[in-house]
């Protein structure tokens, strides 16, 4: 066998080159290719300097200053482009919003028979909360962190339930505690942040902190980008946060001083104060009896929060009143952000239904045309109302002349709708080959469903996107809609069409 190999192998073309060597070859063409660029490159600048050098003063002053009035344009361009683009992440500072433009937006949800039942028992707590002059305190922090041990260190006679197993909050529970001095203050327990399926009780957690006037973030090691984020987006409303290193008696001194250090050179500018505390708690270890066996052993760990005591304290000196800023501010945002979602969420739930609706009469209305040309007149019709209906919806103002424009430039007018619904057609016909044993008329009053259909649904989407009639984003979103009509959709107008002809048929019977 290794002889018929060999005799194969010589039998076969060789190779003339090593491909090393072909390798090296063009990267030596290469290498001579840049230099001569490069050549090039000095021959021509030094030419043109000698020409600028040759020019008299009063032309070669201006001439240099155009050139570099170029290259820094060049440059800040370059800069632009490759610079990162920012994003808008949790720690972004809330957009500021008043009362008035949240109490404006609830009445116009309300109004809109939208349910806004939780948006007023927020602004409700809101206002509770202001009155009563209480100092409230949210602890916030991931799961195991020892939350509910710092309630219990700082309001003793709470007692709230502690397990050394991680996420055993579930609700938000409040406690009343003492500073010193006597000053009464509000602990607000909250669920852990990062615990698996806990993303409505994280939800919980935040809300709570937002309605706190101060709150405490606490962690027992280095921070994650995760818990880093949390803390900027916390602080970004401008309430007192305290950043608290709990179970520091886990590390000694070095180790906690260089994590102390690290904490103020990140958070200095922006934390009230960074404080070291043990919570206390209990704990549970096991250890090896002379006689061999294991033994588990829950113990008590002796607390100590005297500086989150004193943080605290000095944050509370001035009074509840001098905190409501930053407390309103934050539960504002969020009462006004929900609102937006609520909006959205029924604008296209609106939409959705007027859709359907101008579907159906643009399949009845095609049904209906009995004399040539009717049915343009009857679909240009409803095209304006659907228009009209879903900037309504979106609340986005349109001139006659605006609504007129769009379905020009769409192609629902007179000289073009019936090259277009010919082409729907024809592609109704590739998704269901059956349509084609249907009636003439039934099938253009499906093309009318299907144009009508796709309009409202670019324009809903556009109205959504921009918050203004943008017509080449809608006639784009139309183009693709038309262009390949989804099953789901041709079968949902097909329904629409035949239960018209039924319901006519029936009707005619009834006269009969």
């Amino acid at each position: 066998m290794p002889a018929v190999i060999a005799a194969y192998n010589r039998g076969m073309p060789q190779p003339r080159l090593p491909l090393r060597l072909v390798f090296l070859a063009a990267l030596a063409i290469g290498a001579v290719l840049a230099l001569g660029f490069v050549v090039a490159t000095l021959n021509n600048l030094l030419e043109f300097y000698q020409r600028i050098a040759a020019l008299p003063l009063w032309l070669r002053a201006p001439l240099v200053v155009a050139g570099a009035l170029l290259l820094a344009g060049i440059a800040w361009a370059l800069w632009k482009l490759a610079r990162p683009a920012r994003t808008r992440s949790l720690a972004s500072a809330p957009a500021p919003v008043s009362r008035d433009e949240v109490d404006t937006r609830v009445a116009a949800l309300r109004e809109r028979h939208v349910d806004t039942a939780a948006l007023e028992a927020e602004l409700t707590e809101l206002d509770r909360r202001r009155d009563s002059g209480e100092f409230y305190v949210a602890l916030f922090g991931e799961i195991s962190t020892g939350k509910s041990s710092a309630i219990r260190a700082l309001a003793p006679q709470a007692a709230p339930d502690v397990d050394v197993r991680g996420g055993t909050t579930r609700h938000v529970e409040h406690h009343r505690g003492l500073l010193r001095g006597g000053r009464e203050l509000i602990l607000a327990d909250v669920p852990g942040s990062g615990e698996v399926d806990g993303l409505a009780r994280e939800q919980l957690a935040r809300d709570e902190a937002l309605r706190a006037h101060a709150v405490v973030y606490l962690t027992d090691a280095d921070l994650t980008r995760a818990q880093d984020a949390e803390i900027r987006w916390l602080a970004a409303f401008g309430k007192p946060t305290v950043l608290a290193l709990n179970k520091a008696d886990w590390y000694d001194a070095a180790e906690r001083a260089a994590l102390l250090e690290r904490f103020r050179a990140r958070y200095a500018k922006t934390l009230r104060a960074i404080v070291a505390i043990s919570a206390g708690g209990s704990e549970r270890h096991e250890r090896v009896l002379a006689d061999g066996r294991r033994e588990r052993v829950e113990r008590e760990r002796l607390p100590d929060v005297d500086a989150l005591t004193d943080a605290l304290a000095r944050i509370s000196a001035a009074g509840t009143g001098a905190l409501e800023a930053g407390r309103e501010a934050a539960v504002l945002a969020e009462v006004g952000r929900r609102g937006d979602a609520l909006a959205r969420e029924t604008a296209a739930r609106e939409s959705a239904e007027s859709i359907a609706k101008y579907t159906r009469r643009a399949v009845v209305g095609a049904l209906a045309a009995v004399a040539p040309g009717t049915d343009l007149l009857i679909q240009g019709a409803l095209a304006t109302g659907l228009v009209r209906e879903l900037a309504r919806i979106h609340g986005v103002a349109v001139r006659e002349i605006d609504v007129e424009a769009l379905l020009s430039r769409v192609g629902l007018t007179v000289r073009n709708t019936s090259a277009l619904v010919l082409a729907i057609a024809g592609n109704a016909l590739k998704a269901f080959p059956g349509l084609g044993t249907l009636g003439g008329g039934v099938l253009h009053a499906i093309a009318y469903g299907l144009v009508f259909d796709s309009l409202g649904r670019a324009l809903a989407d556009a109205l959504a996107a921009h918050a203004a009639l943008d017509a080449a984003d809608i006639e784009t979103r139309l183009r693709a809609l038309l262009a390949e009509p989804a099953r789901e959709r041709v079968e949902r107008v097909a329904r629409i069409a035949f239960d018209a002809v039924r319901r006519a048929d029936a009707r005619d019977a009834s006269t009969d």
